[in-house]
C-alpha cells in the first residue's frame, strides 16, 4: 500500500492543477445539485420492532384520520390572580384561539376545545387546548409553527398567561455558531502548531472542501433517498473533525520530509506513502464505527451513519490527493521561519528534545506509576456510570425561560405532572368475541394499577380498535411512569389470553421508553461488531495481537469514564451550574451508542497515527523503548493539536440552550480529552514500555495468514534504495522512517 500511495502522492503533486480542478468541479456540481434539489422534508421517526411503533402502525391502518404519530401541541392558559379561565371574557378569548388554530394550517388534524373536553383544572385557574397534526414534528413547516406561536399572543393582552408545550415546537437546533467557533479555535491551534499561516490554512481549506462536497451531496439526494434534514448534522460534525485531522498529519509529515532535505515532489510522495497509509486505516475504523450504527435498526440512525461514513471517505480521498496537490501550490511557504530554524538545528545536532520526547522518556522511567495513575483515575471517574439511567428528555428538561418549560410547569401545577406525558393504550379487538367488554376490562385493569386518570375507550368506525388515554401520576421521564407502562403491558398479556384482544401501549412517553430499551439492547452487539472489526484491522496495521487489544481496552476505559462524567453532571447535577444544567434527569438514550460510534473513530485515529510511528521505528531497527520515544518525538505534538481541535469543536455545543445538544457536546469533548491525553498519551506508552518486544509479537502462522499491507513502508524503502539514482543507501533507509 505504501508504494502505491507514494506514487499517488507524487502524481497528484505533479498534476496539481488537474487534481485541484477535479475537486473544485466536484464541489461545484454538488453545490449546484444541493441548490436546485427540492427542499428536504424530514422523514418520520420510527422504531421498527417495538410495541409503541406497532400500535402507531395499527392506528394508521385502522383509523388513519387520528394521525397517531403526528406532532402534538398544548396551548396552556392561566387566568390572572383572582380570576378563572371560565369567566366569560377569558372563555371567549380561549374559544377564539381554538377557531384561529383550526384555520391556521393545513397540517392540523384536530383542535380540542378545552371547555368541550373538560381540559380545565379543578380550581378553574388553568386550561389547555390540545392540537394534533397530520405529520411528525420534524415535518412541520415554519408557517405552521409560526401560526401556533402567534395564536396565544392576543390572549396575553387580556392578562392571561399563555405558554405552548408539546413536540410541535421542537426544531433541530442550529449549530452554525458552534461550528464557526470550532473552526476559529482550530485555526489558532494549527497556526501555533505549524508556525505558518499557509500550513495552518491547508487542513482547514481542504476539510471544508470535503465537508462541502459531502453535505451538499446529502442535500441533493435527500428526496431521492428519503434522507431527513437531520442526516447532514452528524456528517458535518465528523467530516470536519476527521478532515482537519487527516490533512494535519499529511502536512506535518511533508514538512518533516522537507526538513530532511527532500525535494518537494519526493517529500509529497513519501508523506502520502507513510502518513497516508495511516490515514487510510484510520478512516476505515471511523467508517466501520459509523456504518455499524445499522445494527441498532433505527432508520434515522442508519441513514445518519451511512451519510457520515460517506463524508469520511471523501475526507480520506482529499487527504491523499488534494492535500499533496495543495502542497505543490504552497511551495516553501508551508515551512514557517521557526520550522526552518528547527530543521537546521536538528541537522547540526543542536536540537533540544521537544515536549513529546521529554514526556516519553519520563513514561519509560516510571511506566508502572503512569499506568496506575491513568487507569485508577479514569476508573474513579467512571464509577457514576454504574448509576446510568437512560431516557429521552421532555419539556421538563428545557431551560426555564422557554415557553415549552413554562407550559410544562403550568400543566403540572394545574393538573398534575402526569398530564405532560399521557399514554395511549390501543386495544385490537378484531379477534375478540366481545370487543367492548374487552376494552372495558382493559380500563378496569389500568385503574387498578393506580394512575392519575383513565379516559373511557373510544372505538374507530369499524369497531375493531379502541383507544384509551391514560394520565400517569408522575412526570413522563420518571421511573414510576416507566413502571406504569410495564404494568399495563403485563396486564394486557392476561387480557389477550382471556379475551383474544391485543393491548398495545404507545404515545410519546411509551415511544421514549421503547427507544431507550432498544438502544440499551443494541449497545453490546454494536460494541462487539465495531471493536471486533477494528481489532482485526489494527492487527493488520501493527502486525501484533497485544497492541490492538490494548487499543480497544483503552478506548472502552475512556468511554466508560466519559459516561461517568456525563452521569455526574447531567443526572446527579454535580457542577451542573457550571455547564448550564437547569434540570437533572435521565441521560439521553442515544448517548452511549452515539459516543461509541464517534469517539471510537477519533480514538483509533490517534492510536494509528501515534503507534504507527513507533511501529515504523521498531521495524527499522530501534529498540522498543527508543521506538516509543521516536513515536512521541514526531507524533505527540500533532496528535495533541488534533485532540485540542476536536475538543474545541465539540465544546462549542455546550453553550446550546438545548439540553440534548449540550449533553452531546460535553460528552464528546470529555471523551476525546480522556482518550487522547490519558489513554493514548499516558497509558499506551506505559503499557508498551512494560511489554517491550512482546508488544509486537504475532504468531508465525497468523503472520503468514495475514496479508502484508506495508503500512511501515518496508517495500517502499527497498524500492527507493534499490533504484538507480535514488537517494538510497543507508541515508535513504535512515531518512525514510523519519517524520
Amino acid at each position: 500500500m505504501a508504494t502505491f500511495l507514494y506514487k499517488l502522492g507524487r502524481l497528484t503533486f505533479r498534476r496539481r492543477r488537474f487534481v485541484a480542478l477535479i475537486w473544485v468541479a466536484l464541489l461545484a456540481v454538488a453545490g449546484i445539485g444541493a441548490a436546485t434539489a427540492p427542499a428536504a422534508t424530514s422523514s418520520s421517526f420510527s422504531i421498527p420492532g417495538t410495541e409503541a411503533q406497532r400500535a402507531f402502525d395499527l392506528l394508521e391502518q385502522r383509523n388513519p384520520g387520528t394521525s397517531a404519530d403526528g406532532a402534538t401541541a398544548r396551548v396552556v392558559f392561566k387566568a390572572p390572580e383572582g380570576e378563572k379561565v371560565t369567566d366569560p371574557a377569558n372563555k371567549s378569548e380561549i374559544t377564539g384561539i381554538v377557531k384561529e388554530l383550526e384555520t391556521g394550517s393545513k397540517q392540523i388534524a384536530s383542535v380540542a376545545d378545552p371547555f368541550a373536553t373538560q381540559a380545565v383544572s379543578q380550581n378553574g385557574s388553568t386550561a389547555y387546548i390540545s392540537v394534533s397534526y397530520q405529520v411528525s414534528s420534524m415535518e412541520l413547516t415554519d408557517a405552521t409553527r409560526e401560526s401556533l406561536e402567534d395564536a396565544g399572543k392576543d390572549a396575553q393582552k387580556s392578562g392571561m398567561k399563555v405558554e405552548i408545550g408539546g413536540d410541535a415546537l421542537q426544531v433541530m437546533p442550529h449549530t452554525g455558531t458552534a461550528e464557526i467557533i470550532g473552526v476559529v479555535i482550530a485555526a489558532i491551534v494549527l497556526v501555533i502548531t505549524f508556525g505558518s499561516l499557509v500550513a495552518a490554512g491547508l487542513p482547514l481549506v481542504t476539510a471544508l472542501v470535503g465537508v462541502g462536497i459531502g453535505v451538499s451531496t446529502i442535500t441533493a439526494l435527500a428526496n431521492v433517498l428519503d434522507l431527513g434534514s437531520t442526516t447532514s448534522i452528524l456528517a458535518m460534525m465528523i467530516g470536519l473533525a476527521v478532515g482537519i485531522d487527516y490533512a494535519l498529519f499529511i502536512v506535518s509529515r511533508y514538512r518533516a520530509e522537507l526538513a530532511e532535505g527532500r525535494e518537494h515532489e519526493e517529500a509529497a510522495g513519501r508523506a502520502v506513502g507513510t502518513a497516508g497509509s495511516a490515514v487510510v486505516f484510520a478512516g476505515l475504523t471511523v467508517v466501520i464505527a459509523l456504518v455499524g450504527l445499522a445494527v441498532v435498526n433505527i432508520p434515522m440512525l442508519t441513514k445518519m451513519g451511512f451519510a457520515a461514513a460517506g463524508t469520511v471517505a471523501i475526507a480520506v480521498l482529499i487527504a491523499l490527493t488534494l492535500v499533496p496537490a495543495a502542497l505543490g501550490f504552497a511551495g516553501k511557504r508551508v515551512m514557517g521561519r521557526k520550522a526552518r530554524k528547527a530543521a537546521e538545528a536538528e541537522k547540526s545536532s543542536e536540537a533540544k528534545p521537544n515536549m513529546g520526547t521529554r514526556w516519553a522518556r519520563f513514561v519509560l522511567r516510571k511506566p508502572v506509576w503512569v499506568m496506575l495513575v491513568g487507569v485508577l483515575g479514569l476508573g474513579i471517574i467512571a464509577v457514576p456510570a454504574a448509576s446510568l439511567e437512560m431516557g429521552l428528555p421532555d419539556d421538563g428538561a428545557q431551560p426555564k425561560s422557554t415557553t415549552q418549560r413554562q407550559a410544562y410547569d403550568m400543566l403540572s401545577d394545574g393538573f398534575g405532572p402526569g398530564f405532560n406525558g399521557p399514554l395511549l393504550v390501543v386495544v385490537d379487538t378484531k379477534n375478540s368475541s366481545d370487543g367492548k367488554a374487552a376494552a372495558d376490562r382493559v380500563s378496569e385493569e389500568i385503574e387498578a394499577i393506580g394512575v392519575g386518570a383513565v379516559i373511557p375507550p373510544a372505538f374507530n368506525k369499524a369497531g375493531d380498535t379502541a383507544t384509551i388515554t391514560v394520565i400517569p401520576k408522575d412526570r413522563p421521564s420518571s421511573h414510576a411512569t416507566e413502571e406504569v407502562v410495564h404494568s399495563i403491558r403485563d396486564a394486557g398479556a392476561d387480557v389477550k389470553s382471556d379475551t383474544g384482544a391485543e393491548v398495545l401501549v404507545t404515545g410519546a412517553t411509551a415511544m421514549n421508553i421503547d427507544f431507550s430499551q432498544k438502544m440499551n439492547d443494541a449497545l453490546l452487539p454494536y460494541l462487539a461488531l465495531v471493536v471486533g472489526l477494528a481489532f482485526l484491522l489494527l492487527m493488520l496495521v501493527f502486525r501484533s495481537i497485544l497492541v490492538p487489544l490494548k487499543a480497544a481496552l483503552g478506548f472502552l476505559l475512556s468511554v466508560v469514564a466519559a459516561l461517568g462524567a456525563v452521569v455526574a453532571v447531567f443526572q446527579w447535577g454535580w457542577l451542573g451550574s457550571l455547564f448550564g444544567v437547569e434540570q437533572t434527569g435521565p441521560i439521553m438514550s442515544m448517548m452511549p451508542i452515539f459516543m461509541v460510534g464517534v469517539v471510537f473513530g477519533l480514538a483509533m485515529d490517534y492510536e494509528v497515527f501515534l503507534v504507527t510511528r513507533m511501529r515504523e521505528a521498531y521495524v527499522h531497527g530501534e529498540s522498543p523503548g527508543q521506538a516509543i520515544v521516536t513515536g512521541f518525538k514526531h507524533g505527540a505534538r500533532v496528535v495533541t493539536a488534533a485532540a485540542v481541535i476536536m475538543m474545541a469543536v465539540f465544546s462549542g455545543f455546550i453553550g446550546s440552550s438545548e439540553q440534548m445538544i449540550k449533553m452531546i457536546g460535553f460528552s464528546l469533548a470529555i471523551a476525546v480529552f480522556f482518550d487522547a491525553f490519558v489513554v493514548r498519551m499516558a497509558i499506551v506508552p506505559a503499557v508498551l514500555a512494560l511489554l517491550g518486544k512482546k508488544a509486537w509479537w504475532l504468531p508465525r502462522w497468523l503472520d503468514r495468514a495475514l496479508p502484508n499491507v506495508d503500512v511501515e513502508g518496508e517495500k517502499l524503502q527497498k524500492q527507493l534504495t534499490d533504484e538507480p539514482g535514488s537517494e538510497g543507501g543507508e541515508s535513504g533507509e535512515r531518512e525514510l522512517v523519519r517524520v
